[in-house]
């Protein structure tokens, strides 16, 4: 594939991109050397090569799954402008 002047030129439209006209042939030249450099990306073999999210083997840190509630209900309750039996008092917002 080969982008010129024209294609830049459309593309930068569709982006709402001011580009000035001496900058489009430099940016097609641009363009055309990424687009090749995926080219050749395209030509080496991945066949039996799992797909990696990082280049680095490694395994997060786990840490003991445990259930705490704090036991400080009632210092968290203190700072509610109203609570009845250890809960939180809200105003009823459906009918």
């Amino acid at each position: 594939m080969s982008v010129d002047k024209d294609t830049v030129r459309k593309v930068a439209r569709l982006a709402r991109i001011a580009v000035p006209e001496e900058r489009l042939e430099p940016l097609s030249k641009e363009l055309n050397g990424i687009l090749a450099w995926i080219e050749q990306l395209n030509e080496v073999d991945v066949e039996g090569v799992d797909p990696m999210t990082t280049p680095v083997a490694m395994k997060l840190p786990m840490r003991e799954d445990v259930i705490s509630d704090g036991n400080i209900r009632d210092q968290v309750l203190a700072n509610a402008p109203k609570s009845e039996d250890g809960f939180f008092v809200v105003p009823k917002v459906v009918e």
